[in-house]
């Protein structure tokens, strides 16, 4: 007031009670709790708007008086901290809302699944032609599993034998090879205690007696169909119909 007084009742005075929610000498900004609103004159009754900041989203309820932006929690993006930033998801926290989205490396592939490559879908169809150039054909139970050196034994037990070749087969308990290397990339793929119609080949000087099997063999889970399947291509054969391959 002094200063006013002393400038000839032309300035230096301090204005009181402003109104419309602004502060200042002047009366000439908004009061903290508020923005301004940059389309109306300070003088508008609605020049300046409360901070709307998020109750979860914000560290504080007071605002920028300028720009109305509300002070954010880390990974809380938005004017009013009302979202989460970009490579950050909602959580249910009210302390932090939103957490950082880490990138989980893909672990490198196994070299030996790379040598595996796919298993030839072509080992599951069934038809006459692969019927006639097998040597054997039955269906087994895989009761067990063990590795010998290179080679892995499954312990089956064959419920029926639908073709023998030059080796005399009988239901029961047998032995079926398969070479480790065929084993871990499974093809054929054999699981414990489940059933299946198997179709293969069994080459003199094997190391270890019994049946073998290998990618080229065909191993399917059983059906109750395939009986009279077999027993088609068994009158077939004894047709005739079975060409040397």
């Amino acid at each position: 007031m002094e200063l006013y007084i002393l400038s000839g009742e032309t300035s230096g005075g301090v204005c009181l009670k402003c109104r419309h929610n602004t502060a200042g000498r002047h009366c000439h900004y908004c009061r903290e709790g508020f923005y301004r609103d940059a389309s109306k004159p300070i003088t508008h009754r609605k020049a300046c708007k409360a901070c709307d900041c998020h109750p979860v989203g914000s560290s504080g309820l007071t605002c920028n008086q300028t720009s109305g932006q509300c002070p954010c929690k880390d990974g809380v993006t938005g004017t009013t901290c009302n979202r989460c930033a970009k490579g950050y998801f909602q959580s249910r926290s009210t302390v932090a809302p939103c957490i950082k989205v880490y990138k989980v490396e893909k672990p490198k592939p196994d070299p030996k699944q790379d040598k595996c490559g796919k298993c030839p879908a072509s080992r599951k169809k069934l038809h006459l032609k692969k019927y006639c150039k097998r040597d054997y054909a039955i269906q087994a139970d895989i009761l067990s599993r063990e590795t010998v050196g290179e080679w892995v034994r499954f312990g089956i037990h064959v419920r029926h034998v639908f073709k023998a070749g030059p080796v005399k087969l009988r239901t029961g308990p047998q032995s079926l090879w398969i070479s480790q290397a065929e084993a871990q990339c499974a093809c054929p793929k054999l699981r414990l205690k489940h059933s299946y119609l198997v179709l293969g080949n069994n080459q003199e000087g094997r190391k270890y007696s019994g049946l073998h099997a290998s990618k080229d063999s065909t191993v399917i889970e059983w059906k109750d169909d395939w009986p009279w399947r077999m027993r088609r291509f068994q009158r077939r054969q004894r047709n005739g119909r079975c060409k040397n391959p």
